[in-house]
């Protein structure tokens, strides 16, 4: 290759699961890898094409309920440790199931991936306005960034590891439909690294979006569209400055 040709980077994209507009959030983070000509992207709705993962220079992924098996587990891990980044947004984290009693609850069944991530889902209360402060404001993917309210599900999660806060928001109360409901006073991140071997995973958890047929089979229609954080330039400067992050990783950016 002419050394005055920029390497291509290769992306995989992971956009998929149940409750959240996926078409939506594919076509905005494809908009945004398009901005960089450098950047060919694969894009999957689960976990099993584990050798494009392993090839892969970076990855990001917006999923609900959508848990690998073992093996992609395990190959995500590896990526990871040798030098790969991960932007993983919004419900990544999320295992669901409606329990006997009526209420959704996290089931632990995807430890090895949790710990990768650093966080798993546990409940989240109603959507409602909150304030996201800045935990880091030293940090690049922090610098210049002044707090903000957002309206979107505030997810309340198990942690796993070291996590390098560098956006965090504060709550106390109920977590209303989840088994695991009643939360004491304390500070949760929003956005934050988990550095591991020669990678690193970065977890944003704002980005909630619904359209009409996002909820079937439980509701033929859901009545408003929901867009969120998306709804906000910071959001996109955060997705913008993640997705520079990540492309730093393998190829340090070359």
């Amino acid at each position: 290759m002419n050394n005055d040709q920029p390497a291509r980077l290769n992306c995989v994209l992971i956009a998929g699961g149940l409750y959240h507009d996926f078409d939506f959030a594919r076509l905005e983070l494809l908009k945004l890898l398009a901005e960089d000509s450098r950047v060919r992207t694969r894009v999957f709705e689960d976990y099993g094409n584990i050798e494009a993962i392993r090839q892969a220079d970076f990855l990001i992924t917006y999923t609900c309920d959508v848990t690998p098996p073992l093996e992609a587990q395990e190959a995500l891990r590896d990526w990871v440790r040798a030098g790969g980044r991960w932007y993983a947004l919004h419900g990544t984290n999320s295992v669901l199931r409606l329990f006997d009693n009526g209420l959704y609850g996290a089931p632990r069944w995807a430890p090895l991936m949790m710990e990768t991530l650093g966080t798993q889902f546990i409940a989240h209360p109603p959507i409602a306005p909150y304030r996201v402060c800045v935990a880091d404001h030293d940090h690049p993917l922090t610098q210049g960034i002044e707090p903000f309210d957002t309206t979107d599900e505030l997810y309340l999660m198990e942690q796993h590891g070291d996590l390098h806060v560098l956006l965090d928001t504060e709550f106390e109360g109920d977590a209303t439909g989840f088994d695991e409901h009643d939360w004491a006073h304390g500070r949760h991140p929003v956005l934050y690294i988990k550095d591991q071997g020669k990678g690193a995973v970065l977890y944003n958890t704002l980005g909630h979006c619904r359209g009409h047929y996002d909820m079937q089979p439980f509701l033929d229609w859901w009545p408003q569209v929901d867009r969120c954080a998306w709804n906000l330039p910071v959001f996109y400067d955060l997705l913008r400055r993640g997705i520079e992050w990540a492309k730093e990783g393998k190829r340090g950016g070359a």
